[in-house]
């Protein structure tokens, strides 16, 4: 089961392929996607993402996390949060939201088992 590439991103919208949903922030992962609803974990821009935030990703066996930080890279995201992707054993690239889209789709076509969370405002 392949990730779903990230089909379109503009400020405040992302369609997932296979989704009939617009998104505002995403979690995706190998067979499917769904809404990144921040007050699931109390997430604000600071400190940012959480481990809790990428749990669910995690969980469906990534090898590749990609973090979306937000179109001007207002979403921070913490040393402790990468260090637990790291003792998981999952390499975690941590991008502004296009670059983050562009790695993210790149590594879909390369066949990588890859997730990502992206946030497409601020």
């Amino acid at each position: 089961m392949s990730s779903p590439e990230i089909a379109s991103l503009s400020w405040g919208q992302m369609k997932v392929q296979g989704s009939t949903k617009t998104y505002k922030d995403c979690k995706v992962w190998p067979g499917g996607s769904r809404a990144w609803d921040w007050r699931e974990t109390g997430t604000e821009h600071s400190p940012g993402v959480q481990p809790a935030d990428v749990e669910e990703v995690v969980q469906k066996g990534v090898q590749t996390l990609v973090i979306g930080r937000g179109m001007s890279e207002a979403l921070k995201v913490p040393p402790s949060t990468v260090e637990y992707l790291k003792k998981q054993g999952i390499d975690v690239r941590v991008l502004q939201t296009e670059q983050a889209v562009k790695e993210y789709n790149a590594l879909v076509a390369q066949g990588v088992r890859v997730g990502g969370v992206f946030h497409s405002t601020c």
